[in-house]
């Protein structure tokens, strides 16, 4: 499941608010075991994932550095490149 989840930092343009909740979303999946919870667990659920979200997201706009910002492009080749290696 965490293999979704993405670096979302340094990046132009900067992450989204849906990029950032997919990522809480598999964080939360992870955590619990569920992929999607029953009714009795849903809003706790759901509670986890907004909270996390808020929480990356506060991360992500107090995070500084000097380096230049990535292009997703660029990175998303790379991880095609490194992908055919490895599985052909």
């Amino acid at each position: 499941m965490c293999r979704n989840i993405k670096t979302l930092f340094n990046f132009e343009p900067p992450a989204t608010d849906e990029e950032i909740h997919a990522s809480a979303l598999q964080f939360v999946r992870k955590l619990s075991g569920f992929n999607k919870p029953s009714q009795a667990n849903a809003a706790a659920f759901d509670r986890a994932v907004a909270e996390v979200s808020d929480a990356a997201r506060r991360l992500l706009t107090s995070l500084h550095t000097q380096a230049p910002a990535r292009d997703r492009d660029i990175e998303a080749d790379k991880a095609r490149e490194r992908s055919k290696l490895r599985f052909g």
